[in-house]
């Protein structure tokens, strides 16, 4: 019989998303975590949810809440990342400290609202967070950019500042066409010395590639035109993907964002470093129509993928549920067990929380349910595909 320290819930399914699914069963807790998870017929005093699938709180590895104000992705679908950059500068401009602290409450609660646990979330400090602790946990990444020394130096000490605010923080050399290879060491010795995670929007787009390997294309004359391009800073020369991964790996836990166009060699490469992890934002893939994502070829080679929604920026809302049924949907050459574990161990591993992401003993007791009376695993699938997420915390 249950003491008043432990229940019981039961459902049509659980998905542990670490084991199979299972048709019933049920999930014993005690206080806020699982102690138990079992097959066959649940206790009789177990509460019944009825017809969902019971999954764990999903895990969003990489966001801008910043921009969780905006009504709609910034530009048209298609546009270049070299024509887009100058409008999210320009919207960036147009924000205040008060507007800020308002978006990032805003995409608190769609976050919340739509299933999710965790977030990795990118920050360009000084910002605020709301003290809620009903609001999904946050791994937050303090931004550093700059093509020169002076901002460079300015935004790494603003990310110091950020992560002796925030002790479960990191840090965010933005990309490779925006910051500087001292600033990006200077992170990477950061993140070591106090054994912290590092983020990065790493080969993003195929003019990322040109501007590190020539020095030339459509983000050498936006640079150019933004009046922040510094003569000798490009091109990198021979294999640059292969240079930054090798310099990034030696931060403790990395987030490689995006890797749109890396190539098999450099897919490759990574294998060699299990403690980067890709970050796939699908639906701003699709938005800024790039060419199919090699996600496949990383995942077969064992590389780890986690899924994230970006931002408003660049897509409709911050729903990781939705990206998992764009992935169900068009990229149907992806087993659906390996979806669902992008967008739960993997995120939650590679953000250093193995306490969410997955139904197991010792995991938070943290749900998100999708509804489904399905029969088989195929139905469930097809349930998943079609039906919304929901937040669902047990509360003792």
């Amino acid at each position: 019989m249950a003491n008043e320290q432990s229940q019981s819930l039961t459902a049509r399914w659980i998905i542990p998303v670490s084991s199979d699914p299972i048709n019933g069963g049920s999930i014993r807790i005690s206080g806020d975590q699982i102690v138990e998870v079992a097959a066959g017929p649940a206790p009789p005093h177990a509460k019944d949810l009825g017809d969902v699938a019971l999954l764990p709180g999903l895990i969003n590895a990489h966001t801008h809440l910043e921009f969780s104000d905006e009504q709609g992705p910034i530009g048209e679908p298609g546009i270049p990342l070299a024509n887009w950059i100058p409008r999210v500068i320009a919207a960036r401009r147009e924000t205040t400290a008060e507007s800020r602290i308002g978006a990032i409450g805003l995409g608190l609660e769609e976050l919340r609202q739509s299933g999710t646990a965790l977030a990795g979330e990118i920050t360009t400090p000084p910002c605020q967070y709301p003290d809620d602790s009903a609001l999904p946990d946050l791994v937050t990444f303090a931004e550093v950019l700059g093509l020169d020394r002076e901002r460079a130096e300015e935004r790494l000490e603003a990310s110091n500042r950020h992560n002796q605010l925030y002790s479960n923080g990191g840090w965010s050399p933005h990309a490779p066409y925006s910051t500087t290879p001292e600033a990006i060491d200077a992170c990477v010795r950061l993140a070591r010395r106090h054994d912290r995670p590092l983020a990065m929007h790493i080969a993003e787009s195929p003019d990322e590639r040109e501007l590190l390997c020539r020095g030339t294309g459509p983000l050498a004359d936006t640079l150019q035109e933004l009046g922040v391009w510094r003569d000798g800073l490009f091109p990198w020369g021979e294999n640059p993907f292969h240079a930054l991964i090798e310099k990034i790996s030696a931060a403790p836990r990395v987030l490689l964002v995006h890797g749109n166009v890396l190539d098999n060699a450099e897919i490759d490469r990574l294998r060699s470093h299990p403690n980067i992890t890709v970050v796939y934002c699908p639906r701003t893939h699709h938005f800024f129509g790039y060419d199919r994502h090699p996600v496949d070829v990383m995942l077969s080679a064992g590389i780890r993928v986690a899924l994230g929604t970006d931002s408003r920026a660049s897509n409709p809302d911050l729903s990781l549920w939705r990206e998992v049924q764009f992935l169900l949907r068009h990229r149907t050459d992806l087993p659906p067990s390996e979806v669902l574990k992008m967008a739960t161990i993997n995120a939650a591993d590679a953000l250093g929380r193995r306490d969410l992401g997955r139904i197991e003993p010792g995991s938070r007791a943290i749900f998100a349910s999708v509804p489904s009376a399905a029969r088989n695993v195929d139905e469930l699938y097809a349930d998943l595909c079609r039906n919304d997420c929901d937040r669902f915390q047990h509360m003792t």
